[in-house]
């Protein structure tokens, strides 16, 4: 995926077509649909991806490898998060039949294919290869803050929960920059950010204290672009990631942060812990980056996915009320208020105080 020719994927994400399980499915069919020919998936075989992930409108969903021989796929990616990353045995014999074509194999799974003996000898075999996104460098060190010296616009999407949006907005946000002539660039944290991008550094794979590190690492890599825009991972209160979540953030050093929640979410997914309000969040995260490098949550990224078009107008409009902030939902509305959030917010701060 990281080549400069254009790809033809096809994504493995067998039974799991739902925008939360299939997320990394969904963020290929989203940011690189020119090269996605199918979607394998034999429970959905023959329906519309479109109705499935909200994307994907013309991409077939196929039941087996051979169904798209013809159009000579190069790379099979593991679209689906799988129960703690493991990788479900019946799985093998497709992957068997990518690296028998000399196909790529993208793998996000904690589970690394490379260190498989079978796979590995069928793909030196072939001539295929296999690319583990979370395998970690060898060489980080643990964060210092010293990102917070980047002399470009560092900012870092946060969220009230894991899976509300944090990539899309950043990618939404990186590309409305881009459009008004800024030089803009996303930073990928997590699998499928790397996927789309082609590189950084999926965190939640490193040891706990490196995470820091490694965020500070890809930030400082980009650090002649005048716009750095992050993709935050977890929640600061969500007890399985508020550690990567934390180590994210002050690696980071952003200058400003966009708050991003899903409205008509009330736990914590997967628990029963509420969420806080959006003004308890964001005075949480502002209080835990002041000693760092003081840093301001500038707007509210909604993601309405699961509201009528009136449902969603009116949460932006609470949270905007409830917040005093500029709101969107990003897929809905653009990033636009986003980006004049963050503009004003950066000029105010560059202004000499009297």
């Amino acid at each position: 995926m990281t080549d400069k020719h254009k790809k033809k994927i096809v994504i493995l994400a067998a039974g799991s077509l739902d925008a939360f399980t299939a997320k990394t499915a969904a963020g290929i069919v989203r940011y690189r649909p020119d090269e996605v020919v199918g979607v394998l998936d034999p429970s959905h075989a023959g329906e519309r991806l479109e109705e499935l992930l909200g994307v994907g409108e013309g991409i077939p969903i196929v039941s087996s490898l051979d169904k798209l021989d013809h159009l000579h796929p190069d790379t099979l990616v593991i679209g689906v998060a799988t129960p703690g990353g493991r990788l479900p045995d019946e799985w093998r014999p497709i992957l068997r039949g990518a690296l028998e074509r000399r196909m790529q194999i993208v793998n996000g799974l904690h589970t690394m294919l490379g260190e498989n003996a079978e796979l590995a000898e069928l793909a030196a075999r072939n001539g295929a290869t296999i690319w583990d996104v979370r395998r970690p460098p060898e060489d980080l060190s643990v964060g210092m803050a010293r990102a917070a010296q980047v002399n470009g616009h560092t900012v870092l999407t946060v969220g009230s929960d894991c899976n509300v949006g944090k990539k899309i907005v950043a990618i939404e946000l990186s590309r409305e920059l881009t459009s008004r002539g800024q030089d803009a660039v996303f930073v990928p944290t997590g699998q499928t950010g790397v996927m789309i991008a082609g590189r950084g550094i999926a965190i939640d794979r490193v040891i706990a204290d490196f995470v820091s590190g490694a965020v500070e690492q890809i930030v400082m890599e980009q650090r002649d672009h005048d716009w750095i825009v992050i993709e935050g991972q977890g929640g600061i209160f969500h007890p399985a990631y508020s550690g990567v979540t934390l180590g994210l953030m002050h690696g980071a050093c952003a200058g400003a942060m966009i708050l991003c929640h899903q409205p008509t979410r009330s736990c914590l997914r997967h628990t029963q812990i509420p969420i806080p309000s959006l003004k308890e969040l964001i005075a949480v995260h502002e209080t835990l980056m002041r000693p760092v490098r003081p840093s301001r949550v500038v707007a509210i990224a909604l993601n309405c996915l699961d509201l009528s078009e009136a449902d969603a107008t009116q949460a932006v409009y609470r949270a905007e009320q409830e917040c005093q902030l500029p709101a969107t939902d990003v897929v809905r509305f653009g990033a636009g208020p986003l980006a004049d959030a963050l503009v004003n917010h950066f000029v105010r701060t560059a202004q000499p105080t009297s």
